[in-house]
C-alpha cells in the first residue's frame, strides 16, 4: 500500500512509471477496513473470513467493484 497527498500526485507517480491504475482509497477507508479486519482477532474462537464474509467488510468500508470481488460474478 501506498500514500499519496492528492488524486494527482497518484497520477503523476503512475505516468511517471507507466502504470495502470489500480483501487485508490482514502485514509479512513484504510481504517475502516483494518478495524473490519482485525477487531476479532484476539477471540480464541477466530477463524479465517469466508470470501462472502471478507466482501461484506471490504463493503463496510465502502471498497466496492471488481477490484475487490472475490468470488465470480453470476
Amino acid at each position: 500500500m501506498l500514500a499519496f497527498r492528492s488524486e494527482e500526485h497518484v497520477d503523476w507517480w503512475l505516468a511517471a512509471r507507466r502504470l495502470r491504475r489500480g483501487s485508490a482509497f482514502t485514509l479512513e477507508q484504510a481504517w475502516s477496513l483494518a478495524n473490519g479486519w482485525y477487531s476479532d482477532r484476539l477471540d480464541p474462537a477466530w477463524r479465517r473470513k469466508t470470501p462472502e464474509e471478507a466482501e461484506a467488510v471490504f463493503a463496510a468500508a465502502g471498497l466496492t467493484g471488481d477490484f475487490w470481488r472475490l468470488r465470480p460474478s453470476d
